[in-house]
């Protein structure tokens, strides 16, 4: 079963720092003994296995040319060398890389650079009370640099320029647990999905509650999107509701084709089309095109696609940033794969079965890659090279399922929620560069939403 319930664990403060740092001690070599960190053993394993006797009974006749050539290769990677074991530490690394060594010979190619992804994570905050439930979403990081996340019932938001951390809301029983979160465009409004079926909109500057959404589901809204004014709702009740915000009779649309709970939504970079994925196991596409202004909760829309070849709950979309028609899907338990669609024509391009239950799924801004999330065995994040499909890195650390991912406005950083109740951040797809930030997106749909209530 993929849902899971609530640990009690108070005594641990939200988003506190856990970054485990190793205390540096003074250098204190024995002159007997090896010093094991300074001693490379690929060299020690080749020079005990015979390579060096392979080098003295080489009697294969070669062009000067390329006998200069073997002496700078041995020069640049320290073959010439006779000791195995090392006593000291090792020399400062020669400022000149292998590639522009090597270069200087005629028809021998640069060596192309290689990204380095850290396998240990950059940065790991403490998340008590983090709801171990596969159908949810409790974690965001708005174009503000703020990252939302839900701890029972309350909402965290941390500042990614400082590190620090502030309560936005607490809600009582009976309205909570929290059950979705979702940052608006423009990385000051924050849309709260709660177990009441009631959404409530917060202004995050201001830390006060715009209005609450209490019309539409029957039961927890775990699913949350925006497309511009629009904020899109799935809940347990199988419903998808399209609320226009500015207005006070908020509900434009219903979508109705899921038979079960709707535990992913979201919405095209165009904002032409909607996926949702739901505990019945299917996907469906939506185009707005087919939705229409006015109060229409009681009309009927119909889907663009059907996409039924997942055999277990759907709550990983993601859409890809270089391919407006392309879009990524991830099954649960049983299902474990990742399915990528065309959106126009409803064809699966390609499935690949990753082994294990899939949670989240991020494109790379940057690079044509996508990194997913994963539940049991291994509770690993799994970078792939895309279309191959190729594993480029496993990053391990937590200790549950990854149910949550979230990835940072500069596309870089992304941060993973797990069942241990633990926030870990991954500098997965590179090294930010200096940039301008990217302007927000208009605040004016949100304006009027202090005269709503």
């Amino acid at each position: 079963m993929d849902a899971g319930r609530m640990r009690n664990k108070g005594s641990r403060f939200p988003l506190s720092d856990r970054t485990f740092r190793r205390k540096t001690s003074s250098e204190n070599l024995d002159r007997f003994i090896p010093n094991r960190s300074a001693m490379d053993f690929y060299f020690a394993h080749f020079m005990l296995t015979g390579g060096m006797v392979e080098k003295q009974n080489s009697s294969s006749p070669c062009s000067p040319s390329k006998d200069a050539y073997r002496r700078q290769l041995a020069e640049i990677f320290n073959m010439n060398r006779t000791r195995i074991l090392a006593f000291k530490n090792k020399p400062p690394a020669s400022e000149a890389t292998v590639s522009e060594s090597i270069s200087s010979f005629p028809h021998s190619k640069r060596a192309k650079h290689r990204r380095c992804i850290p396998q240990a994570s950059e940065k790991t905050l403490d998340a008590p009370d983090l709801m171990d439930d596969f159908y949810l979403n409790l974690l965001d990081w708005g174009s503000g640099n703020i990252l939302a996340i839900a701890l029972g019932n309350s909402v965290y938001l941390w500042d990614a320029s400082n590190g620090s951390t502030t309560e936005l809301v607490t809600v009582d029983e009976e309205i909570g647990p929290v059950t979705s979160i979702r940052w608006a465009p423009d990385g000051r409004h924050l849309a709260v999905g709660f177990n009441n079926s009631h959404v409530q909109l917060w202004d995050s500057l201001a830390g006060c509650k715009l209005r609450t959404l209490t019309e539409g589901h029957r039961s927890r809204v775990g699913s949350l999107d925006w497309n511009n004014h629009i904020l899109t709702t799935g809940g347990m009740d199988s419903l998808i509701i399209n609320n226009d915000v500015r207005v006070r009779s908020h509900i434009i649309t219903t979508y109705r084709a899921h038979t079960q709970e709707i535990c992913g939504l979201r919405w095209s970079a165009t904002g032409q089309q909607l996926a949702s994925g739901g505990n019945d196991n299917l996907v469906y596409i939506w185009n707005i095109s087919n939705s229409t202004s006015g109060n229409s909760s009681s009309n009927h829309h119909q889907w663009l696609h059907r996409l039924d070849h997942h055999t277990a709950a759907v709550k990983a979309l993601s859409w890809c940033p270089f391919q407006s028609n392309l879009l990524a899907s991830g099954g649960g338990v049983g299902d474990d794969c990742i399915k990528f669609w065309n959106t126009h024509t409803g064809a699966c391009l390609n499935s690949v079965d990753t082994g294990s239950q899939v949670c989240c799924l991020a494109w790379s801004k940057y690079e044509r890659e996508i990194l997913s999330s994963h539940g049991f065995n291994d509770n690993q994040l799994i970078l792939w090279k895309y279309p191959s499909m190729v594993k480029i890195a496993e990053l391990y650390g937590h200790t549950s399922r990854v149910l949550y991912m979230a990835q940072s406005p500069d596309g870089y950083t992304v941060a993973s929620a797990a069942a241990d109740e633990t926030l870990r951040f991954w500098n997965v797809f590179g090294t930010p560069e200096l940039a301008k930030p990217e302007p927000k997106s208009n605040p004016e749909p949100f304006a009027n939403l202090a005269r709503i209530r």
